[in-house]
């Protein structure tokens, strides 16, 4: 158990490292397309790049790390995010939009390997332990929630080129992570779990509880990165400066974060399924905010709300889906989960700058009421399902 404790602080804080450069990302890729991109309405696709990038490689990032390990795949990954990083630096300082997209699609690959960082949270301890562990890992972000956007204000401007110092001050970001992750002490995967595949994928997925997990982590990052990735561009428009932006972001990123350090415990005590009830709730309030005003406390209480209800799915839904796979499924199940949700995510940013150039911020948000409520039929029908279920067995 010492070892599990050990291995979630180390795993927190490559947490922490990932979402410094993700919300500075998150911040800072949608001005500098806009700033450079040839067609304003292309702004945010140096994002969607960023998401496609992940979303390419979050399979083959699963299964390289049920071959080599965790440690081994998380550096490897991290070494891959170095040169997405130079690639963007060249970018912005020569002003080529379509070499910055292109750096941005290699740095996702980082965030690609990053994301199994819950999983491995959840691997290193007792069935006892998961819930929390994954939680008290992805509350890592927080710190990354408020390092990033904070650093980039003063480092954006630093260089003579616009956003250059930005950029260039998270490849120094990952040769710290690489230090860290060289302390992850995951035992490596056993001959059988390298080795042996176990159930076909597609009888993994259509497990009711596997399809409601996937759905709970997929929409519920994909509602989150629809808004969030529109906020700073948003908030422009409507003539906020970048440093009401940045705090909302922020802010935001707390949302996300800070309930984990009691999520996994209101999983334990409520239900992992109550609790993804909530995060539907959250979102459902988010969206009327941002639909009541466009001051900068709309977009603060919206987009805090916003994070809120991703921690509450994100959480929800990684538990619930350590329950459908086998030690030697893990992988490609692991692996599926995240590809669905990265293509959900790059879906959403794409929609994201085109849906704001063309219809406006309300537009935005009336667009993810839908997939909102699909994700409260989903959860309130894996509740039947189970009501049921338990009543035939009594």
């Amino acid at each position: 158990m010492e070892l599990a404790k050990r291995n979630v602080l180390v795993l927190a804080t490559c947490q922490a490292l990932l979402f410094t450069n993700n919300s500075t990302l998150i911040a800072l890729n949608g001005l500098v397309g806009y700033a450079i991109a040839p067609d304003k309405r292309l702004a945010t696709l140096p994002v969607t790049g960023w998401v496609i990038g992940a979303a390419l490689t979050t399979f083959f990032a699963s299964l390289l790390m049920k071959r080599i390990g965790r440690r081994a795949g998380f550096m490897f990954g991290t070494c891959v995010g170095i040169v997405g990083a130079l690639i963007c630096s060249t970018a912005i300082y020569i002003g080529h939009f379509w070499l910055f997209c292109a750096g941005t699609v290699v740095f996702g690959v980082y965030n690609a390997f990053g994301q199994y960082y819950r999983f491995a949270a959840a691997e290193t301890g007792p069935m006892e332990f998961r819930s929390r562990a994954i939680s008290l890992v992805v509350a890592g972000g927080l710190v990354g929630g408020i390092l990033g956007p904070t650093s980039s204000r003063f480092t954006m401007d630093l260089l003579p080129t616009m956003y250059l110092g930005a950029y260039l001050v998270l490849i120094g970001v990952l040769l710290l992570v690489l230090l860290v992750q060289s302390q992850i002490r995951i035992p490596p995967p056993t001959e059988k779990e390298a080795h042996e595949g176990g159930r076909p994928l597609l009888q993994i997925m259509v497990q009711p509880a596997y399809i409601v997990a996937v759905l709970a982590a997929g929409f519920g990052y994909g509602i989150m990165n629809l808004l969030m990735t529109a906020t700073p561009l948003a908030m422009g428009v409507c003539g906020h400066p970048y440093s009401a932006a940045a705090t909302v972001i922020s802010w935001h990123v707390i949302g996300m974060f800070a309930p984990s350090f009691f999520t996994g415990n209101l999983i334990k005590r409520y239900g992992v399924l109550n609790i993804m009830m909530v995060g539907v709730a959250l979102n459902f309030v988010c969206v009327a905010i941002a639909l009541a005003g466009v001051d900068v406390a709309n977009f603060w209480f919206a987009l805090v709300l916003l994070g809120l209800g991703w921690n509450f799915l994100f959480i929800g839904g990684t538990t619930l889906i350590t329950e459908t796979y086998l030690p030697e499924e893990r992988a490609k199940a692991q692996g599926a989960n995240d590809l669905a949700m990265f293509v959900i995510m790059a879906s959403s940013s794409f929609a994201s700058g085109l849906v704001l150039e063309a219809s406006g911020w309300s537009t935005l948000n009336y667009l993810a009421i839908p997939f909102i409520a699909a994700v409260g039929f989903a959860v309130i029908w894996l509740m039947l399902r189970r009501r049921a279920l338990t009543v035939r067995t009594a």
